[in-house]
């Protein structure tokens, strides 16, 4: 089985728990997720992944994180909070660690993260 030391991953949503336990499989020192916040709020993921496995570590952004599919979008807006969570191997079985990311997008983001025009942009890659 291939191994690396970290696995870091924007799941599909929906498959989040596999990626998650294969990812803990394959990751000699940990994982780490981007997910929607409510990726915590589900019995069965609970039973399937954190009652035996718990994240050490949740970072919750404190500002929305826009994502759009298949594109970038300066003015895009959302309503969904997403966090990183993410699993030390070396501190497995302690109880996760809730911090917060704070407000940083305007310090990393740049003009040239997006292109100059837009719509040429999304015909480009539609």
């Amino acid at each position: 089985m291939n191994s690396s030391d970290w696995v870091i991953t924007n799941p599909p949503f929906r498959l989040g728990e596999e990626f998650v336990i294969r990812a803990l499989k394959v990751a000699r020192e940990g994982v780490a997720i981007l997910a929607r916040t409510v990726f915590i709020e589900s019995v069965g993921r609970y039973r399937n992944l954190f009652e035996r496995m718990p994240p050490t570590k949740f970072a919750q952004f404190t500002e929305r994180v826009p994502m759009v599919r298949g594109r970038l979008d300066r003015k895009a807006t959302t309503a969904t909070g997403y966090a990183w969570m993410i699993w030390e191997k070396e501190l497995g079985g302690s109880m996760p660690q809730l911090m917060w990311v704070p407000p940083c997008r305007k310090q990393f983001e740049r003009d040239t993260d997006y292109p100059s025009n837009a719509k040429a942009f999304v015909k480009r890659t539609a």
